[in-house]
């Protein structure tokens, strides 16, 4: 006997195709995992290594060096020389017409060495005057030595002959010498080197000194201030 058949209402086709409308989407199924892909490990090559070791001793010896310089640095305290003006005579200065002058000063100036473990030679040396800015008078000094802790007394003749000022430079110098109150300013240079055992190192030091003299042709010093760097 044949199985009958069942016969649906278009609406209830309808319904049922609806319904299946609303339902959700079964989720999509996962990627697939990426594969790996291992590389061959590559070897070092000698050179590398060679290379690294070499760096790794540079590092080594720099770091060794820099802490031996610290030591030493802590051990020996190194100071800069210094440089005074002790005394100053002001014995001629004469303002001509136009506006030049000629002048004579000795300057007696105390350099020493305040170092306790090391000695100290000045290489080149200079001693300039100036007046106002300008200069006056130079005088180089011949090269001299110092042990730790030592002083020296140095004699310089500072002769300014024909220097030609600014006229306002000119009247100020004759208004200071009528006051009794001259002020010049002296700048020295040094090239100094420093030995420490076997040790050697160049430097380049600088003096800056104001001085107030009284007028020619005894004029004494009377103020002086001094700077060493």
């Amino acid at each position: 006997m044949a199985t009958p058949y069942h016969f649906q209402s278009p609406r209830t086709i309808l319904t049922k195709m609806l319904h299946m409308k609303q339902l959700p989407l079964p989720p999509p199924p996962p990627p697939p995992e990426p594969k790996l892909i291992l590389q061959p490990r590559q070897r070092t090559s000698p050179a590398m290594w060679c290379a690294a070791i070499v760096c790794f001793a540079f590092s080594l010896l720099l770091i060794i060096a820099g802490a031996v310089i610290l030591v030493v640095f802590l051990a020996v305290k190194p100071r800069a020389p210094s440089f005074d003006a002790a005394n100053a005579t002001l014995n001629a200065v004469y303002v001509g017409s136009p506006a030049y002058v000629n002048g004579d000063m000795t300057l007696v100036a105390n350099v020493s060495n305040p170092n306790q473990k090391m000695d100290v030679v000045f290489r080149s040396a200079a001693v300039e005057l100036f007046f106002g800015g300008r200069r006056m008078a130079a005088q180089a000094l011949p090269p001299f030595a110092q042990r730790r802790g030592q002083s020296q007394i140095i004699n310089v003749h500072m002769v300014s002959s024909q220097v030609v000022l600014p006229p306002e430079l000119a009247v100020e110098m004759v208004n200071q010498m009528r006051s009794n109150r001259v002020v010049y300013t002296i700048r020295s240079t040094f090239k100094v080197q420093a030995k420490l055992w076997f040790w050697h190192y160049s430097y380049w030091m600088s003096a800056l000194c104001d001085l107030e003299l009284t007028a020619p042709p005894c004029g004494v010093l009377v103020a002086r201030r001094c700077s060493t760097r």
